[in-house]
This record gives C-alpha cells, sequence and structure tokens, in this order.
C-alpha cells in the first residue's frame, strides 16, 4: 500500500511529465514552421487541434466513463503521441510536402486532443476533496511548462528546431512508462451496453439543457477564440520587437500561474466561481491590451498575466464539473468541455486569429496594436455575455459527494 504523500507524488509527477511533454513541441512550434519554410500552415497546423477536438475527446471520454480503465488509456494517447510525433518532426526536418505535413499534423491533435483532460479526471477522482486538493497538485504542471521553456532556448539552442520535436518524444515515452505507476481507475459506467450514440458520447449534449451548464460551457468556447492567438502570434511579436530566446520568455506566464494554483484552494473558500471566471475573463482583456501598446515590457507583462487568466478560469470549470455534473458523465462532460475549448473555440479561434493577422499585416509588417486591439474588443463581448447568462446556485440533489463549492 502506498502512503497518502506516495499517492500525491505519483499524481503531481504525471502532470509534470505531461505538460513537458506537451510544451517542448507546442511552445515552439510556430517558430519551427517559420525557419522550414511553413510559416504559411501556422493558422492550418494549429487550427488542426480544433478539428480533432470534435471527435477524439468525446470517444476517449465515453470509453473512459465506460470501458476502459483511464490509467490504460493514457498509456496509449502517451505512446500515440510519441510515435505521431516522430513522423511530424521528421517530415518537416526532410522537407516533406506541405500537404503531408498538414496530414500529419492533424493525425497529432487527434491523439493529442484528449490526453489532459482524460489525466485531469484521473487526478481528480483519486482526490476526497479536488477544490481544495486539486490546485495544489495541477501547479506541477506548471513547473514541467515551465522547465520546457528554458530547456530549449538556453539548453538545447533549438528555438525553430525540429529536435525540440524529438526530444517531445523521449518525454511522452517517459509519460508512458509512469503510467504503470499510477493507480487504476475502473470506468464509472462499465455496465451500460455499447451502442453507436454511447460510444461518441452524443447523449453528454443534453448537458447544455441546463442554462448554468449551457453558460459556462458555450463561455469557456467563446473565451477561447481569441485566447487562441497566444502560442501562435505572442512568439512571433516578441521577434518583431527584437526578443530572441522567445520559448524562454513564453514561460514567464507560467511564473504567475503557480501563484494562482497555490491561491486557488482559499479563493474557493472565499469567492463564488462565477466571481473567478469574470476575472479570468478581465485579466484577459487587460493581457490584450498590453500587447496592443507594442512594446517590449508591456507585452512581457502581458505574457506574465496569461498563467492568472489562465488558471482563473479553466482549473475552476474542471472543478465545476467534478462537483456540479454526475459521476458517470464526468468524463464525458468533461470531454465536452475540450470540445468546446479545443474543438469550436481553437478551430475558429487559429483560423480567425490568423485571418485577422493577415489582415493586420501588409507586407512583413503587422499592425500589432489593432490586431490586439480587435482581439481585447472580443473578450470585452464574452465578459457581457457571461455575466449576463451565468446565475450559478447549488448543485442539484444527489450529484456532489464532495464539500460543496460556491458556484
Amino acid at each position: 500500500m502506498r502512503t497518502e504523500f506516495q499517492q500525491k507524488a505519483l499524481l503531481a509527477g504525471v502532470f509534470f511529465l505531461q505538460a513537458q511533454a506537451i510544451a517542448l513541441w507546442f511552445v515552439p512550434f510556430s517558430g519551427v514552421l517559420k525557419s522550414h519554410g511553413l510559416g504559411f500552415l501556422t493558422p492550418w497546423a494549429f487550427a488542426a487541434s480544433g478539428v480533432a477536438a470534435f471527435i477524439s475527446p468525446m470517444v476517449t471520454g465515453s470509453l473512459a466513463d465506460r470501458h476502459l480503465s483511464a490509467t490504460l488509456l493514457l498509456r496509449y494517447l502517451a505512446l500515440g503521441m510519441a510515435t505521431m510525433l516522430s513522423f511530424t518532426f521528421w517530415g518537416i526536418q526532410a522537407g516533406w510536402h506541405p500537404g503531408i505535413i498538414l496530414a500529419l499534423i492533424q493525425l497529432l491533435q487527434f491523439v493529442s486532443a484528449p490526453t489532459w483532460g482524460v489525466t485531469s479526471m484521473l487526478v481528480m477522482a483519486q482526490l476526497p476533496n479536488p477544490s481544495r486538493q486539486f490546485g495544489g497538485l495541477r501547479v506541477w504542471g506548471t513547473y514541467g511548462w515551465m522547465l520546457a521553456g528554458p530547456v530549449i532556448s538556453w539548453v538545447l539552442h533549438a528555438d525553430g528546431s525540429t529536435t525540440t520535436g524529438f526530444i517531445s518524444v523521449v518525454a511522452w515515452l517517459g509519460v508512458a512508462v509512469f503510467t504503470f505507476f499510477l493507480p487504476k481507475r475502473p470506468p464509472e459506467a462499465a455496465r451500460i451496453p455499447v451502442q453507436f450514440k454511447n460510444l461518441l458520447g452524443l447523449e453528454t449534449f443534453s448537458l447544455l439543457k441546463d442554462p448554468q451548464h449551457r453558460a459556462l460551457f458555450l463561455t469557456a468556447g467563446l473565451f477561447s477564440i481569441p485566447l487562441a492567438a497566444f502560442y501562435p502570434y505572442t512568439p512571433l511579436h516578441l521577434q518583431d520587437l527584437g526578443l530572441e530566446d522567445v520559448s524562454a520568455f513564453m514561460s514567464l506566464g507560467q511564473i504567475t500561474e503557480v501563484l494562482a494554483m497555490y491561491a486557488l484552494a482559499p479563493l474557493l473558500v472565499r469567492c463564488r466561481l462565477r466571481t473567478l471566471f469574470i476575472c479570468a475573463i478581465g485579466l484577459g482583456i487587460a493581457r490584450y491590451g498590453l500587447f496592443a501598446m507594442d512594446a517590449k515590457w508591456p507585452v512581457l507583462a502581458g505574457v506574465i498575466l496569461h498563467g492568472v487568466c489562465f488558471t482563473l478560469f479553466f482549473i475552476p470549470a474542471q472543478i465545476y464539473i467534478e462537483h456540479r455534473i454526475p459521476k458517470e458523465l464526468r468524463f464525458r462532460a468533461q470531454a465536452l468541455m475540450t470540445l468546446l475549448v479545443s474543438g469550436f473555440g481553437n478551430l475558429f479561434g487559429y483560423l480567425g486569429c490568423g485571418a485577422l493577422k493577415a489582415w493586420c499585416t501588409s507586407g512583413t509588417q503587422t499592425q500589432w496594436p489593432l490586431y490586439w486591439g480587435t482581439l481585447g474588443c472580443a473578450l470585452v463581448g464574452v465578459a457581457v455575455y457571461f455575466k449576463a447568462a451565468y446565475r450559478g446556485g447549488p448543485a442539484g440533489a444527489g450529484e456532489l459527494e464532495q464539500p460543496a463549492v460556491k458556484v
């Protein structure tokens, strides 16, 4: 039997390894495409995650709820990530046709889309009080992400290099090995017979009939549209401002993310989730306002705000799912959140933000104040919708197994 400390160390470890594995290839990816003459693929390459998120998380969420241990599912996904990253970055390095590269990126994203949701719900299922315990474990994912940027820029000197992808392959293999030490979580609804509708998790959309669920899930999707510009285009803006080692500078956001993670437990005791969601959207507006100033220090200050903005919205959203959604639907509810955020939000976000950048660019010069200012105005619209639509309230009878949080 493992002690409580050993159990928590394992759960923290899987967050650390997985976040690092993602960041090693994802953060510098736009630079890799640009340095290999594939910069024109950037909006389409990032939008591939949106296409994948319309299908992949719903299928894997249904599998995790009904048919397959989440730990085993994470192992298969990690091995799939290692395989697809190998092919994708090998193809980029070898100069394969852009169409083949884009197809490989799409396959990679089909595997990648459900990984974080599966891990988050696997960890939450092991916690007696997720609202108090989850932030302290999830912060180790932030540490893993933080470490990836300096490793890329200062240790490997690999900004723009395919080396980042091959290092990520090794990290994903590490995640696969690590799953052998994780607790096994059996499916919650394994007795339900296999049906096509159930396999796709289509019944999960019935959650949107509840006006509070609908307001939160739709806000998450809308919020993600302008936020999708952050990772593809902030590094390019930093380069235009004369900064090098942009992967390391992009990790500055994780500093405040760490602080926000540790502050989350006391905030959840004192504040309603609605307040945290509104604060997160407000910080998103402030961040793009700083970006619109088009100067080195304001842009870096905006990067630093990323961690707080992310933490105060998406971590409470996961806690909302754990507290407000029936137990047998939680993996699929997480999959629905992924569909709306990484599917609807990222697909329209990456393509829309890419089109906006093209409209704001003349020759090689981008009008960054116009670009970020437009996205900031879009976030103001999201804030108005959420404030009008989401009221919060007590969870439905019989849905809570942990002490309630203020919603």
